[in-house]
């Protein structure tokens, strides 16, 4: 590894802008890909090795997993912006002193967070109304998932600092490692290594040893994260004379908050609107809830495009709002709306082309559930084209600390438009009321997102009261 210091790149700032954010964004696509097969590898581990009940478990425990996480992924965001402003503006200083006060707040909330669901772990469970026979099992999980909160905050900030810096190949790397990690160390804990291969060195855990193995993915990785850059003289790491930049910065403690908590409730928001439509779907039979499910496992993946390029559009637009280079900002935004049509629209085209087959990995061949899901996907497919646009203009608009207007926008387009549509015309059309008021709410966000862009004050916006 190299003794030379880093210095921060401004390959963001500079250069082919098409090339410079396709290669920024391939990385968090295929991050955001290995996140889905680990989660997925896992399920099928414990669904297959250990049963129904212990499968159930585990979705209740990811469904918190997945609230903590998308409680602070917000805070996250907005430190991404902060340090990808401050080095567009050359401001080394300023980005070390947002990696301090985020490490110290990031440290805080996940020792409390952990204490406190180790505390209620049980109760939290019951109140959940966890099946019984999964309730040991999913208490068990919860307990050693708690104890990997510090090290999955960690990684993630420290994720997110790098790609504000510029950097989305070493998250990726390390992301890729615990993944590898992860999926390898799952079977040899749940069920001991005596029973794989006949020598007692790692007890038959159960589904804690599903937690396990995540944990120790986790820390590993993160420990050598954190090893690498300091190897490496990164230039955000915090050296002995700069420890004081550990002491709590209250504007930029306050940007965090004040900027973060709207970008995280997107994803309440966003997670809300799913539990309204499956409740009205599940009125509709076993069969259009399957389908239902069914669709939803490959619309994960048709979005993860317009989800990364967004991302990255949002990094590499906060660059450059840090240098005031506006022309530059506006040509991230179209780039990334080109490279949405692009890799959404590939997507959407090869699932019509072979929507029946794709549907085969999930819904048996025979049934009425994957002839609905085939209808369903030819009407609701196109609109995330729609919806990543709308996602694309928000990661741009955000990386100036307008957070407001994309949340707004966000519970327009789900709560006044899409839910409401699908409840009000649900007896007279049926199940497509529910499937058109996809597109009618994805065709509302890019219109009021490309109207907020063109004539909205984002460019105005601030990220630290005294910048």
């Amino acid at each position: 590894m190299s003794a030379t210091l880093q210095r921060p790149s401004h390959a963001l700032t500079q250069g082919a802008i098409g090339k410079t954010l396709l290669m920024f964004t391939l990385p968090i696509l295929a991050g955001n890909v290995l996140q889905s097969l680990n989660g997925s590898v896992n399920a099928i581990w414990i669904g297959h090795g250990l049963g129904e009940a212990a499968l159930a478990a585990g979705s209740n425990v990811n469904t918190i997993l997945f609230l903590l996480i998308g409680a602070v992924l917000g805070i996250g965001m907005a430190a991404t912006i902060l340090v990808g402003q401050s080095i567009g503006a050359n401001d080394v200083a300023q980005a070390k002193r947002v990696v301090g006060t985020s490490l110290v707040f990031f440290a805080l909330l996940s020792f409390a967070i952990a204490a406190l669901g180790l505390a209620f772990a049980e109760p939290l469970m019951v109140a959940m109304h966890t099946p019984v026979e999964s309730l040991p099992l999913a208490v068990a999980y919860l307990r050693v998932i708690l104890l990997g909160i510090p090290f999955i905050y960690l990684q993630a900030f420290m994720s997110m600092a790098l790609r504000g810096a510029g950097d989305a190949r070493t998250p990726f790397l390390f992301l890729a490692l615990n993944v590898v990690l992860d999926i390898a160390l799952n079977p040899l804990f749940i069920f001991g290594t005596r029973r794989l291969v006949g020598m007692p060195l790692i007890p038959e855990m159960g589904i804690a040893g599903s937690a396990t193995a995540s944990l120790i993915a986790t820390a590993t990785t993160t420990i050598l994260l954190i090893v690498y850059l300091y190897r490496t003289r990164h230039f955000l790491c915090l050296r002995r004379d700069e420890l004081h930049h550990l002491r709590v910065d209250p504007v930029i403690l306050k940007s965090l908050i004040v900027k973060g908590l709207p970008m995280g409730l997107q994803m309440v928001v966003m997670s809300a609107s799913m539990v309204a439509m499956i409740s009205l779907v599940n009125g509709f039979g076993a069969h259009t809830t399957a389908a239902y499910g069914a669709c939803f496992q490959l619309w994960n993946y048709i979005q993860m495009p317009s989800i990364s390029v967004g991302m990255a559009a949002s990094s590499m637009a906060a660059q450059n709002v840090g240098a005031k280079l506006w022309a530059r900002v506006d040509k991230v935004a179209m780039t990334g709306i080109g490279f949405n049509f692009l890799l959404t629209g590939s997507l959407a085209v090869i699932v019509y082309l072979f929507n029946r087959g794709a549907l085969n990995l999930f819904l048996p061949a025979a049934g009425g559930a994957i002839e609905i899901a085939q209808h369903i996907n030819h009407i609701v497919v196109w609109s995330f084209i729609l919806f990543g646009i709308s996602f694309v203009l928000a990661g741009v608009v955000r990386s100036t600390g307008a957070v407001i207007p994309p949340l707004i926008i966000l519970v327009i387009a789900l709560w006044v438009v899409r839910i409401p549509f699908a409840y009000a015309f649900v007896h007279r059309w049926g199940a497509d009321a529910v499937w058109w008021s996809f597109p009618l709410g994805s065709a509302v966000s890019m219109v009021l997102s490309a109207l907020y862009y063109r004539y909205g004050g984002w460019r105005r916006a601030r990220m630290l009261a005294t910048a």
